[in-house]
């Protein structure tokens, strides 16, 4: 391919690569990629058809920086999965042993017209919709995506619209929704469902996931629980075996902070109640930090400013408190035993917000489960570490990608 100078979107097969927007697309369907795996096909694609050297890619891609060659052995491998490369069929990129590799799909320039065409036709739109539970209260729920049904349940902090675009939370949507219709929730007194609301309490948010799976129309769909809402997850679970195909429990755990910390923890968890009731949505950079530190002490500071608008956003100091009250009442342990649906625990290996623990008990107690341990100390995995694409890898082993 001769070079247009455009360095802006190109076609091969029927994948879309725009460079400015930094977005591989199949269709409409975006595949998410890391920062430097999608610079690692970028250089590939703007050179179809010539050998690229490892040096020359690892000069590219990591510039300034020294780098295992591993490192670039680990994106290849990664690009050929997303590309669905296969030893069978017609390879979208060679290896030349010892040298480099080769992009051998046949590659066009696309102008920015109908790049623009390409963006548009690829960005993944959610559908926002209501539904009222049996005790008159509003939530507001999205689908994205096709495939098979994948329901989130609820957990701490969401807001269906502002999350959408947030670093936080934007790549679980994106890769979740390429293989599924994917169904998410505001609970009650959260994000965009009602706020002003009187009783909160664990029934409750098993009864608002009821209410959104039902108004979604689903019959049977995979379950993912994520921190809290996997107790919600286990209990609609035993509640409606015949409906949950699989169960996926992340950061999860079967009792909250009143069934198993000390003395002196309970009294510190008090304490951060009632500085969440006095402090939140005040932009204080030193109370922000207290959460951040907690949920993603990896975190860059787009993070931070994300995580903390999220918290500003989202619900009350009020409603704060009170859903930080009820998580911590939690206790499903006596319903593990009776988990029927295949299931896999997920946990990070240095989570401190939710410690391995607590997903130690759930594996040990739900019967044929499978547990997972991710190298991680974020409570929400971040795009562009390592533990990300493992965790899709064995995501899409148990959901059937």
């Amino acid at each position: 391919m001769a070079d247009t100078g455009l360095r802006g979107a190109y076609q091969f097969g029927p994948f879309q690569l725009d460079v400015r927007e930094r977005r591989l697309s199949r269709g409409r369907e975006v595949i998410p990629l890391r920062l430097k795996v999608f610079d690692t096909l970028r250089v590939l694609v703007e050179n179809a058809g010539r050998l690229v050297t490892k040096r020359e890619l690892l000069d590219t891609v990591w510039p300034e920086t020294t780098v295992e060659e591993n490192n670039l052995n680990h994106n290849v491998s990664v690009l050929r999965k997303a590309l669905g490369d296969r030893p069978t069929g017609e390879p979208y990129i060679e290896t030349v042993p010892r040298v480099g590799y080769r992009f051998a799909a046949p590659v066009e320039a696309v102008g920015p017209r109908t790049a623009a065409a390409v963006a548009s036709a690829a960005r993944a739109r959610q559908d926002i919709r209501y539904c009222t539970t049996g005790d008159g209260v509003r939530l507001a729920y999205a689908t994205v995506g096709t495939g098979p049904p994948l329901v989130k349940t609820s957990n701490w902090l969401t807001h269906l619209d502002f999350e959408w675009g947030s670093p936080i939370w934007r790549h679980w949507y994106a890769a979740l929704s390429l293989h599924h219709r994917l169904v998410r929730y505001d609970e009650r007194g959260n994000g965009m469902s009602q706020r002003d609301v009187a009783d909160v309490s664990f029934e409750t948010w098993v009864r608002d996931l009821e209410t959104v799976v039902d108004a979604a129309g689903l019959d049977r769909f995979a379950l993912l629980g994520i921190s809290r809402g996997g107790s919600i997850a286990i209990a609609y679970a035993v509640k409606h075996p015949e409906r949950v195909t699989q169960l996926v429990l992340y950061g999860a755990f079967a009792r909250g902070w009143s069934h198993y910390a000390t003395p002196k923890e309970l009294e510190g968890r008090r304490a951060l109640r009632s500085l969440v009731r006095l402090g939140w949505g005040l932009n204080n950079p030193a109370f922000c930090k207290t959460f951040t530190c907690r949920f993603i002490p990896e975190a860059t500071p787009e993070h931070e400013r994300w995580f903390d608008e999220l918290q500003r956003v989202s619900t009350s100091p009020e409603n704060a408190a009170r859903l930080m009250e009820r998580a911590d009442d939690i206790d499903v342990r006596h319903l593990l035993s009776q988990v029927k649906t295949p299931t896999l625990v997920i946990h990070c290996d240095r989570d401190q917000q939710i410690v391995p623990e607590r997903g130690h008990e759930l594996a040990a107690a739900i019967a044929g489960a499978r547990y997972v341990s991710l190298p991680s100390a974020n409570h929400l995995m971040l795009e562009d570490e390592p533990a990300w694409p493992l965790f899709l890898e064995e995501l899409g082993l148990f959901l059937n990608w």
